[in-house]
């Protein structure tokens, strides 16, 4: 059986075919998207955009594989918002995740609603800028007529499953993302909602509470694409969601740290996780249990930026590091160079510190600016296991978990076993087999279990003994760090 994922990031659409009977990928195809970018913090794209990288994706894709594939399931990058009136119209550009121009909506929210305890208490996420609710309430001021004829709130994966099925769903994993849903009861909260708009509750999809199709692709949009007519949709989810099942954080004790420009630490748990100090995004996972989430917005920026600095390939810059002794001989690196959501900087900016005679060097430069941005994960894992929770095994995912030598310190520093899956393309691969889960009507969990493999050359052991210097270098890191909280804030 061949099923699809399709993958709608930020800056690219990628479609991955997988067999799941020989268990290996037999297509894969992708197509860049742009970015609208204005001075006041707003970044967004055109929801024509994707449908039109979609169909650029299939037609890069063999036309006897197209016509076997049997289910196909969406990633997609959450929070964005894609207002859509009654007869399908896209009424605005979509606001993305990394969108900012809305945060004194957010303000206005939960200063509506009571304050931020309050919201956090009552509906599990306090209301931040890249959550879909306060676009919403953005669009509503500034364009009130296009709010008025707004008839579904969608984000971007449900637009696509619109396209393709022509249903109006969203799923509980992305709809647990907007700010929105009552965390715990994984419904619509009136509350919140009404704060927006009395209506806007009347303006928000049903949502997918199982694992089981939204739809059959629709006979005009198979005929564009190369499929058949009979391609089951299942609901697919946000990209997390996706990665989360293509890394194997399907059951307790499974977390995955996902290494891109920005960064995320995610883990599959069977109660609602809710940080009370606002480190841990609590959301829903899509395979039926929860995805408490930490998510920093400065990862391999760090290294980008120094290694541009120094005129070094990402190889060269890591062969730097390694000639550095693990803790920089005492250099600290505060890597917040796009601001930070975890801990909360919005004003951040990225710190050199810890100099003196003779530790200012090439080396512990690029160490520390590694080390860092390892230290920030450190402050999810201590949430989670304030929370009561302690992870058995990290799966690494993204561009940094190329490198041996950042995957050993993961390891060393978090003092918790690392792997890696085989596929480098979790969202897609694991949106992939959420399709064959629905197909098959099986647990994604029996699903991963069966189909998703780790590259054994890849595992990470922790050293205790470097993970106790780790701990003393995470100290000193975070003394900095909270030091930083009047400037930043």
């Amino acid at each position: 059986m061949l099923v699809a994922g399709i993958d709608a990031g930020t800056q690219s659409i990628k479609v991955l075919v997988y067999d799941s009977i020989y268990k290996k990928e037999v297509a894969h195809a992708s197509c860049p998207l742009d970015l609208i970018s204005r001075p006041d913090g707003s970044r967004e794209q055109k929801a024509q955009w994707y449908i039109d990288a979609v169909k650029k994706c299939f037609d890069d894709i063999d036309g006897e594989t197209k016509t076997k594939i049997s289910a196909i399931s969406v990633s997609g990058q959450q929070h964005g918002f894609v207002p859509v009136s009654e007869d399908g119209s896209v009424l605005w550009n979509v606001k993305l995740w990394c969108d900012t121009s809305t945060s004194l909506e957010c303000r206005e929210i939960e200063d509506a609603f009571g304050g931020r305890d309050k919201v956090r208490d009552e509906v599990g996420n306090p209301i931040l800028p890249g959550y879909t609710a306060s676009k919403i309430l953005w669009l509503k001021k500034n364009h009130r007529e296009e709010y008025e004829k707004m008839k579904y709130v969608l984000l971007p994966h449900d637009y696509i499953n619109f396209f393709l099925t022509g249903k109006v769903v969203m799923e509980r994993g992305d709809a647990s993302g907007t700010g929105l849903m009552d965390i715990k009861k994984g419904v619509w909260h009136e509350g919140i909602c009404s704060v927006i708009s009395k209506d806007l509750i009347h303006k928000m999809p049903p949502i997918s509470q199982d694992l089981a199709p939204i739809g059959i692709v629709r006979k005009e949009v198979a005929a564009l694409l190369g499929l058949n007519e009979s391609v089951v949709v299942a609901p697919g989810g946000g990209d997390n969601m996706m990665s989360a099942i293509g890394t194997g954080a399907v059951k307790d004790g499974e977390m995955t740290i996902s290494l891109g420009t920005s960064g995320t630490l995610f883990a599959s748990s069977s109660r609602p996780l809710i940080d009370e100090k606002g480190r841990l995004a609590a959301f829903s996972s899509s395979h039926g249990t929860y995805l408490p989430l930490l998510c920093t917005m400065n990862c391999t920026v760090a290294e980008e930026v120094l290694r541009a600095e120094m005129d070094l390939s990402v190889e060269d810059f890591v062969k730097e590091a390694e000639k550095a002794p693990l803790g920089s001989e005492g250099l600290v690196f505060l890597p917040f160079f796009n601001g930070e959501r975890v801990p909360d900087y919005p004003k951040g900016e990225a710190v050199l510190g810890g100099m003196n005679m003779t530790n200012y060097k090439r080396e512990n430069i690029a160490r520390s600016a590694l080390e860092g941005v390892s230290f920030e994960f450190l402050l999810g894992l201590d949430a989670f296991k304030e929370l009561s929770f302690v992870p058995s095994v990290i799966s690494l995912t993204g561009g940094g978990s190329k490198s041996p030598f950042w995957r050993q310190m993961i390891a060393d520093v978090t003092g918790v076993e690392t792997r890696c899956p085989k596929s480098s393309e979790a969202a897609a691969f694991g949106a992939a087999l959420q399709a064959l889960a629905v197909m098959e009507k099986r647990s994604v969990a029996d699903v991963v279990e069966e189909h998703l493999e780790y590259d054994e050359e890849k595992k990470a052991i922790p050293n205790a003994s470097n993970h106790e210097k780790y701990i003393e270098a995470y100290s000193k890191w975070k003394k900095y760090c909270d030091a930083a909280a009047p400037i930043f804030r």
